[in-house]
């Protein structure tokens, strides 16, 4: 039974847990971005202890009700219970061993950053000025995409043509190749201000609405065409297909280093207002 987690060492504990999980049942990807996010986690969770946010207790409880967020989706999923759109498509394609495992990871990041950090950013502020959280907002962004990097630079493991993609840099209509941190952060952000202040069904419509918005997103992350569509198809061929050795390769990722205030790597695009 989920129960919510109220400590960063309590997310750690079940994200341990669902990978744990998912390497029990062979056929399941669910645990390709529980890996990855477990990694962000236990960072952020270091970040606190170093004094790298200005206010470590509520960074830690941002941390926290943002991946109740996650946590709260995937147990709704397992008990066939609806999540929001957005995560219900991420799992939905879970079940598909035609998605690439870059896919698997970015409909994840997707569902989470464009959706749900924008109302963890939200109901952590509470009542407090918004622009109160705005520094350890960015630090925290800047920890999810160092090592998101990290993890999609050393993809070519387990999806050894994964470069591929690099042919189709000028589709800028493609979701898939056009990706951001910076604008998932920015939309993040930007949802976080539209959520402040409403309560109520003002503040379920902004989120169903929002939902919405990246349900589309995470569709076209997946619905490739034309020549892109074929890449696909090639890389896909080559990957790695067994699910447990893909997240025991993820979970052995190395460090990545990053330093605040620098270019940050590529995560899903967002969509902002």
């Amino acid at each position: 039974m989920f129960t919510t987690a109220t400590t960063i060492d309590e997310v750690i504990e079940k994200l341990t847990t669902i990978i744990a999980q998912c390497e029990q049942q062979p056929g399941s990807r669910l645990g390709y971005f529980a890996t990855l996010y477990l990694k962000v986690t236990a960072a952020v969770k270091l970040g606190i202890a170093n004094n790298q946010f200005q206010n470590g207790p509520r960074m830690e409880q941002l941390d926290v009700t943002f991946a109740n967020r996650y946590l709260d989706a995937y147990y709704q999923w397992q008990q066939k219970q609806e999540p929001t759109a957005s995560w219900k498509l991420a799992f939905q394609s879970a079940q598909k061993s035609s998605v690439l495992i870059l896919e698997h990871l970015l409909l994840g990041m997707s569902a989470h950053i464009n959706l749900d950090l924008g109302i963890a950013t939200a109901q952590t502020v509470g009542s407090a000025p918004l622009q109160d959280i705005r520094h350890d907002f960015d630090i925290l962004n800047t920890i999810i995409g160092g090592l998101t990097n990290g993890v999609l630079a050393e993809l070519d493991q387990v999806s050894p043509l994964l470069s591929l993609l690099g042919l189709h840099a000028g589709n800028t209509n493609s979701v898939l190749i056009q990706f951001s941190i910076e604008n998932a952060r920015d939309g993040a952000w930007c949802f976080a201000e539209e959520l402040y202040g409403k309560t109520g069904d003002d503040w379920e419509q902004a989120i169903r609405g929002r939902d919405q918005n990246i349900l589309q997103v995470g569709k076209s992350l997946i619905g490739q065409t034309g020549l892109l569509a074929f890449t696909v198809w090639v890389i896909h061929i080559f990957e790695w297909k067994n699910p447990v050795k893909i997240i025991r390769a993820l979970s052995g990722t190395k460090k990545q280093h990053f330093t605040v205030g620098k270019n940050l790597p590529a995560a899903p695009v967002s969509v902002s207002g």
